[in-house]
């Protein structure tokens, strides 16, 4: 897939540019499509979606179609350069779906977005790109829970090796000490890499921890399994442009083999079954224009990847789910698998940012038109500079202390001892989620996250208009469980007590005015935190595996959907539980096994 040409874009082209043409195997009309039957069709291509057709075309005599329902990643500057992110996934973005969630009732009735990308590349093509695999207990839980080892740590770190292609950070610094080589593949398709532009507030993050060995001990590589401590984020940037699924496993060399189409902006309606009332599902339906439906079949398999939200709506929608509720609203059930669109799980987040007495930070060419024109031509030019990474440069994954009362008074969710219940990220900036004070100025931002969650959610129809084109009613589930939001309270205390060093005497400055009574009592606290939370943007679970042949979950631990043949889904939505960090790296493990046991399945047909 060619690149567009590097040149320099005028600050006018930074909101959105329209998508390049298309090359030759990615097509944006259905007419043009040379086939109506294939081998292998996946829906979405995203995190999952595009490992899968990537590898299953590694097989030339296999034909494999990829229908996304958003555009071309190609041409769209902010999906290109590392720290243009911002618009991508804000609520007037074209390049997300457009999801809501019901009010919160734990979270004062709010309802934060949750941005999904809507683009070749998917959440992959917007997110900020941090590499998080979580713990070697959260694979080894998968193992357990779903009765197949192979989903434990020692048998997928091959999988995240074969994802990963560990690249030199863009200002080519010396990194050592900053992760271990030996935690890392290098010969993947995903580039993942170290900071590439040094903000000052680093070394501010490095020297508080270091003051306080004890409650943030330092990590030398979280993805090695273990990853409780404060330790550099590792991100996926190439070179200083950002490198997702569609500028990795959909790369020149991939989308030009034959046997490879891409159908983009064509949305996914249903499956549907080879004959009526079949459990057999050969046929995938979907439209261009949301009146003129289309159909194409699949002799092998149908592979979901549409992601933890749009994969069990499409489910539901083609008959599979809770029989009763489907047949209530007037959808024909086919398969009965109630547990579609439950034990969706999401991480809760807080942001929560300060004035500080600097001029270097994101917000230095966020808000000075001038310094941006200067910052983006450096980037064109050497890719290199401020926009070659986030503003993020550190990460502390902490567990609550043993003898926390909210461990004594709630089960832990968390997969095991070496596993964190909390992710603080440290950034030179104000945040993506918080509104920039009137009077403009520095921030910096430490977001905490509730990484190992109790609470769950839901993706379920609306039931008052169940078109297939109606987005699904999503709820969260924010702080449902009393654990969560224990554990979000302690986690801003653990931010206030490291700001409080001395280390940031004369950097650090007054915090916004929503934070500011959050300092004064526990009062105060709770209800920030309660006004302040949105969602962390990693749900899983909506289409759980379990052990093969159980009465519950929705696929097995092969992938395949129970209860029927011709389906297998692989994207987060199997995760039976949320791993403790960002999903993006587990997401893209999972699908390079999963693209495994596809081949497997099919290897003597």
């Amino acid at each position: 897939m060619a690149f567009p040409a590097r040149s320099l874009r005028t600050l006018a082209c930074l909101a959105f540019s329209l998508a390049a043409a298309v090359t030759a195997k990615e097509y944006s009309n259905v007419a043009d499509l040379p086939l109506s039957t294939y081998d292998f069709v996946i829906v979405g291509g995203g995190n999952a979606g595009l490992v899968v057709a990537n590898r299953l075309t590694e097989n030339p005599a296999w034909s494999v179609l990829v229908i996304e329902a958003g555009p071309s990643n190609l041409g769209i500057l902010n999906e290109e350069v590392p720290a243009l992110a911002g618009p991508l996934f804000a609520a007037t973005s074209p390049y997300t779906w457009k999801y809501t969630v019901i009010p919160q009732e734990n979270a004062d009735n709010r309802q934060p977005g949750i941005p999904r990308g809507k683009m070749l590349g998917g959440s992959t093509a917007i997110n900020e790109m941090w590499y998080t695999r979580g713990s070697a207990e959260d694979f080894d839980r998968f193992a357990a829970v779903t009765g197949d080892k192979g989903w434990g740590w020692d048998e997928m770190l091959p999988y995240f090796f074969k994802n990963e292609r560990w690249t030199e950070p863009a200002d080519k610094h010396n990194t050592t000490g900053q992760y271990d080589p030996a935690a890392h593949g290098t010969d993947g398709i995903t580039a993942v890499s170290l900071p590439g532009y040094p903000w000052p507030i680093f070394d501010l993050v490095m020297e508080t921890a270091a003051s306080m060995p004890d409650e943030f001990p330092f990590v030398l590589d979280y993805n090695a399994g273990k990853p409780i401590g404060l330790g550099w984020t590792q991100t996926t940037i190439n070179g200083g442009f950002r490198h997702s699924s569609a500028q990795s496993y959909l790369a020149d060399q991939y989308i030009s083999r034959p046997n490879l189409h891409v159908l983009v902006t064509a949305q996914v309606s249903r499956v549907l079954p080879a004959s009526k009332g079949s459990t057999h599902f050969t046929k995938v339906e979907f439209s261009q224009d949301f009146e003129t439906l289309h159909t194409v079949t699949a002799t092998k398999e149908i592979i979901l990847s549409a992601g933890s939200l749009a994969t069990p709506q499409i489910l539901l929608q083609s008959g599979i789910g809770n029989s009763t509720t489907l047949k209530r609203i007037g959808i024909t059930p086919l398969v009965n698998l109630p547990a579609v669109g439950q034990n969706m799980t999401e991480q809760p987040l807080v942001s929560n940012s300060w004035f500080a007495n600097t001029t270097q930070s994101y917000e230095s060419y966020n808000l000075n038109a001038t310094q941006m024109q200067i910052d983006l031509a450096l980037w064109n030019e050497t890719h290199t500079g401020p926009l070659v990474s986030s503003s993020g440069a550190q990460v502390a994954f902490l567990r609550l202390p043993e003898d926390s009362p909210i461990l004594s008074t709630f089960s832990d969710p968390a997969a095991g001892p070496e596993t964190p219940h909390i992710e603080l990220e440290f950034t030179a900036g104000i945040g993506l989620v918080t509104p920039v004070p009137a009077g403009g100025g520095h921030f910096i931002s430490v977001q905490a996250a509730v990484v190992s969650c109790a609470s769950r959610g839901t993706v379920t129809l609306n039931e008052t208009d169940p078109s297939p084109w109606n987005l699904p009613v999503i709820d969260t589930g924010l702080f449902r469980e009393e654990f969560d939001f224990q554990t979000m309270v302690y986690a801003v205390k653990q931010i206030f007590k490291f700001l409080a060093s001395p280390v940031w005497d004369g950097y650090l400055m007054q915090p916004l005015d929503a934070l500011a009574p959050a300092l004064e009592s526990d009062a105060g606290l709770e209800a920030y935190i309660r006004s302040n939370v949105i969602n962390n943007q990693h749900p899983v679970g909506t289409a759980g595996m379990s052990p093969k042949g159980a009465s519950w979950g929705v696929t097995d631990p092969d992938l395949l959907l129970k209860k029927a043949t011709g389906i297998r889904v692989i994207d987060s939505s199997v995760l039976p539980y949320v791993v403790s960090g960002h999903t993006m790296a587990a997401t893209y493990a999972f699908a390079e096994r999963g693209s495994d046991l596809v081949k497997a399945t099919w290897a003597h047909h």
